[in-house]
């Protein structure tokens, strides 16, 4: 049984919603973009088939969560919260602590830096983790930027697997007392 089950999250912006069945038929129309899967593992099908949401979901997602292993949610806005804008997740795999998406037309804004603090937070305090570690494709830089303006060090390079091909794979990492200290040195400087 879940000790954890996945709450809603809500940041001055966001709202991020665990994610049910019912999401299928947004994910769907906004996932499958080469702006989005580009970068991602090459365990995503390309072509994204047309029921690819919903297995993902069946298959994978839920039951995961159901497990207590993984926390996936939707993000949307608090303006517009019947509006998907893209998802965040958090797994207790080696290496793989975090995963994101933001569909292109809300790419820009800040919105998936301002979800991964709330979802590091998550991690960190609820989950009592003591490290995270997110592995990216070395070509994206949005993402890179992220894991810098978060506090995060690469430690490691090697061989990755992508949608859009074969990259250098990086291993981003941050304790979960580095991530206290960025914190507290934040709340001085308000």
């Amino acid at each position: 049984m879940d000790l954890h089950p996945t709450p809603a999250l809500a940041t001055e912006r966001l709202l991020l919603r665990p994610l049910e069945r019912a999401d299928a038929q947004a994910i769907q129309q906004l996932f499958p973009q080469w702006e989005v899967v580009r970068y991602l593992n090459a365990q995503v099908p390309w072509p994204y088939p047309a029921d690819g949401a919903l297995r993902f979901l069946q298959d994978v997602a839920l039951p995961a969560m159901a497990r207590g292993e993984e926390w996936h949610w939707t993000i949307r806005l608090h303006s517009a919260p019947e509006q998907l804008i893209g998802s965040i997740s958090l797994m207790l795999e080696a290496d793989n602590n975090r995963g994101f998406w933001l569909a292109p037309q809300w790419q820009g804004h800040g919105y998936m830096s301002e979800a991964c603090q709330v979802v590091d937070e998550y991690w960190f305090e609820v989950l009592e983790q003591p490290l995270m570690r997110v592995p990216k494709a070395a070509p994206n830089q949005g993402s890179r930027r992220i894991s810098e303006r978060g506090g995060m060090r690469l430690i490691r390079s090697e061989s990755g697997e992508f949608v859009s091909g074969h990259f250098p794979l990086d291993i981003w990492e941050i304790s979960r007392e580095e991530w206290r200290g960025l914190r507290r040195g934040a709340a001085q400087l308000r």
